[in-house]
């Protein structure tokens, strides 16, 4: 069975090399092959122009297609994967689209396995972790209060006047501005449609306590099935956000002041001007550490409550972005090598032996990870 890892971006270095490094039968696609060879040529053996018709004719059954492409390209590779008796692996969230293939995976055996790198992905174990803990403590009672919040987020080391920087394009991050979330709180659905209007402030119970901004993103409330909440629990609060630095509000209240102006194509066009802007006012310097926080807490009244953290920063071996991204990536491409996962459309595993192993990895990745018991 061969590998066939497309996109050799800047988050996906570091499992790609530790499934060369492991002897594993790797095809490196990218768009641009000199790029490709920057980033493995002292590894890797066979690299190839990323094109969708060359990929399809050389996907052989068994094989696994892995997508570090832009999100449009997901959805066409798993179509050809599906073709070809092959499997695929991306770490990026379920589109709709993906989710409607979910019965033609299972009807072939093969696995379309999603959201398995950093935030989704990391997350949903720690989640899951939590979820199955609860159930199986003494102070188990479906009648009592859940409070669920999920926060991660990736941060200069040493923080900047703009308490911000970008380890790529901030297309990404502005159009997210513009994004709408709901989630649960005080019992009832909490619709947002813009992060401003709703960032608090969170105490993350780290190695040092630390506090940091938070808000909600994206819809929330799917994620309480896809975490095997029951429907008759009493939800009073359920949160998977995102985590910025003291003072990025008051940094960036221009920005927002101008994305909420924006709109069509010359909205886009502006928001363009900005990213490129804002890389070259605000991009890592070589060798600059990032870090990565990421807080998975449940609460069920006053008898269970626990927070999953994690800290980690760049350090000799590059980005703790890059390395918590494509390393879990790798570890899921493993897991359906070895028939570890059920054929289908899935997210990250919710198998405790899995999300043992993968956290036992996770742990040797960030300088800090650690289940927070409140209660002692």
């Amino acid at each position: 069975m061969t590998i066939h890892w497309c996109g050799t971006g800047l988050s996906a270095i570091p499992g790609l090399r530790r499934l060369i490094d492991l002897g594993h039968d790797v095809v490196v696609w990218n768009r641009t092959i000199a790029k490709a060879e920057e980033a493995v040529g002292d590894v890797a053996k066979d690299i190839r122009a990323f094109d969708i018709q060359a990929l399809a004719d050389a996907l052989k059954p068994g094989d696994i297609a892995v997508s570090m492409l832009p999100g449009d390209l997901h959805v066409p590779v798993a179509k050809i994967c599906l073709e070809n008796g092959a499997n695929f692996v991306s770490s990026s969230y379920i589109a709709p689209e993906m989710r409607a293939l979910d019965a033609q995976f299972k009807a072939a055996g093969l696995c379309s396995v999603n959201e398995v790198g950093l935030d989704p992905g990391i997350d949903h174990l720690m989640a899951h972790w939590l979820v199955a803990d609860y159930r199986a403590s003494e102070a188990y009672d479906p009648s009592l209060p859940i409070g669920f919040r999920s926060y991660c987020g990736g941060v200069p080391k040493h923080a900047n006047p703009f308490r911000y920087k970008f380890s790529w394009s901030p297309l990404g991050v502005l159009k997210a501005l513009r994004s709408p979330s709901r989630s649960i709180k005080d019992g009832k659905p909490f619709d947002v449609a813009r992060p401003w209007d709703a960032i608090s402030s969170y105490a993350a119970p780290l190695a040092q306590a630390e506090s940091f901004e938070v808000y909600p993103n994206r819809d929330s409330l799917p994620f309480m099935q896809e975490y095997g909440f029951d429907p008759d629990w009493n939800v009073d609060l359920f949160v998977r956000g995102t985590l910025r630095l003291n003072g990025w509000t008051e940094a960036w209240k221009d920005v927002f002041a101008e994305v909420e102006t924006l709109e069509g194509s010359a909205g886009d066009a502006r928001l363009k001007e900005m990213s490129d802007q804002f890389w070259d006012e605000n991009s890592y310097d070589e060798g600059e550490p990032d870090r990565v926080i990421m807080c998975v807490e449940l609460k069920a009244g006053d008898a269970y409550h626990k927070t999953y953290v994690m800290d980690a920063w760049g350090d000799a071996r590059g980005t703790a972005m890059a390395r918590l991204v494509s390393v879990p990536v790798s570890l899921a491409i493993e897991a359906v090598l070895a028939g570890s996962i059920a054929p289908g459309v899935t997210a990250a595993p919710s198998d405790l032996g899995l999300i043992d192993t993968w956290m036992a990895e996770v742990r040797k990745l960030a300088q800090h990870v650690n289940v927070v018991d409140h209660t002692t």
